[in-house]
């Protein structure tokens, strides 16, 4: 044990705290048949925690549906119906629509939600506007297939808004960031962060929830996927991001800091699986709520101290 603490004197055990009443959402709470449910945005409203999420129907189709908690993390109010469907009028919607990422922005005054929708021509990126969660307006694609796991930032930098996004690119899936001066129109594309040869994010990454700004720069969880002989692993890491070009990472975590070891972690469609897609940060406090699918199946919650977070990630610089 003395070893271990010497060669790896930054390991991130105490980092998150997996809330003891996990999983918080499950099929069986929901008020029509589904198979799974689980990736949800997520937001604070009039006092409550909402959460958009991803529902599999019995088709193995996905839609978007509202629940609500006073402290997010029991007592779920769920929507009888879907708030979000896939419409014919919007081919790349098709096959549905999944794993929304909803940042509140500051210029439009509306609430943007980045969700994938699915055709036959791949994942693709896909946008719509609220102020409600009841009307919704569709902007459309900004970036072709195959495009997943994207998020705008809150506010515009330099004049421009930005996106995260994680195109695959002669079968390469690293996560790129893009600018815009309207949100119709994309360029300037790089890549933000790439995947790790031989590290625990080495076969592909992609961007969790939405970036937040903290004085210290923009904090990003990812996901990162390892392939095992028995399947995939994803698992969670960090990075900062500079506030005034997020194109420069100050920090990225060497080691994962959050990853499956529950059986609600590895007992769903998909076994391994911590994919983090909503966060809710409590500026006075501090704490920092995880909202994460594990196993394509059900919604679970982690939190963690942002302070924490970030003296975490300045500590295992090299």
């Amino acid at each position: 044990m003395e070893a271990n603490s010497m060669l790896f004197p930054h390991l991130p055990r105490t980092l998150f705290q997996k809330y003891s009443g996990n999983p918080i959402l499950t099929p069986e709470m929901w008020p029509y048949p589904v198979n799974a449910v689980f990736n949800p945005g997520a937001v604070e409203m009039n006092g409550e925690t909402v959460l958009l999420v991803r529902v599999e129907d019995m088709r193995g189709f996905s839609h978007l549906t509202i629940a609500r908690s006073s402290d997010g993390y029991v007592n779920w109010q769920i929507d009888p119906q879907p708030v979000l469907v896939p419409e014919k009028k919007h081919q790349e919607e098709q096959w549905g629509i999944e794993d929304p990422r909803i940042v509140w922005l500051e210029d439009e005054h509306q609430y943007a939600i980045t969700y994938v929708s699915f055709s036959q021509g791949g994942p693709v990126v896909s946008v719509a506007l609220t102020q409600d969660f009841k009307t919704f307006h569709r902007i459309g694609s900004p970036m072709p297939p195959e495009d997943k796991d994207a998020s705008l930032f809150p506010r515009k930098i330099n004049g421009r808004y930005v996106l995260i996004h994680r195109p695959i690119i002669r079968g390469e899936a690293h996560i790129w960031i893009s600018f815009s001066p309207d949100l119709q129109y994309w360029g300037d594309h790089s890549v933000l962060l790439p995947v790790r040869p031989g590290w625990w994010d080495n076969h592909r990454v992609g961007l969790g929830p939405p970036p937040i700004e903290t004085e210290e720069g923009w904090l990003i969880f990812y996901h990162g996927v390892r392939k095992t002989a028995s399947g995939s692993l994803y698992r969670v890491g960090m990075a900062l991001l500079d506030l005034d070009d997020p194109r420069k990472i100050l920090y990225r975590s060497k080691h994962w800091v959050l990853g499956p070891h529950e059986p609600y972690e590895y007992i769903g469609d998909v076994p391994g699986v911590t994919f983090p897609t909503g966060v809710i940060v409590n500026r006075d406090s501090g704490e920092v709520r995880l909202y994460y699918g594990a196993a394509d199946k059900c919604v679970a919650v982690a939190t963690a101290n942002l302070s924490h977070l970030i003296a975490h990630l300045k500590e295992e610089k090299e």
